[in-house]
């Protein structure tokens, strides 16, 4: 299978997120308990708001290394998907590694704490982002189970 995402136009995508599995379990951040933010205190993907022309994957890894510490390369991600909402989309991105990472994890700025939580949990978890929980479905439903050999996803380099 070949996602070709890097040549569809991003003129109108505001941001992307990470599914992020460490091992088999996903990487998962407490949002900050704010009232002036989306969702406070519920369970996120890292990911964010794109800067300047930036990639959706690019944005999703530099988001990724911002809040926690990880360098992901383009070869570590296996699935991506845009999702239009409106007047903009987002972009929906998995990667894979290996359950040793876990100990490199840092958080940054934004969020309370980081948590690795299986992907049934987060499925059904009360403070999960509900449509970040059907984003986590998808994946699921599209790869059957999470085998990130099965998957090739040619990727325009990150500067």
């Amino acid at each position: 299978m070949t996602i070709a995402f890097h040549t569809l136009p991003d003129r109108a995508y505001r941001g992307a997120k990470l599914i992020l599995f460490v091992g088999d379990k996903l990487v998962t951040v407490l949002r900050d308990d704010k009232p002036d933010i989306p969702w406070p205190a519920y369970w996120d993907f890292p990911g964010g708001g794109r800067e300047g022309n930036e990639s959706g994957l690019c944005c999703a890894l530099r988001e990724t290394r911002e809040e926690i510490g990880l360098n992901l390369s383009e070869g570590d991600v296996v699935w991506a998907r845009r999702y239009q909402r409106h007047d903009h989309f987002t972009w929906f991105f998995a990667a894979q590694l290996p359950a040793s990472a876990a100990q490199r994890i840092v958080l940054g700025d934004e969020g309370q704490r980081w948590t690795l939580m299986s992907p049934q949990v987060y499925l059904t978890h009360p403070r999960g982002i509900p449509h970040f929980q059907a984003r986590l479905a998808d994946f699921i439903a599209a790869t059957d189970r999470f085998e990130p050999s099965r998957y090739q996803v040619p990727l325009a380099a990150c500067a």
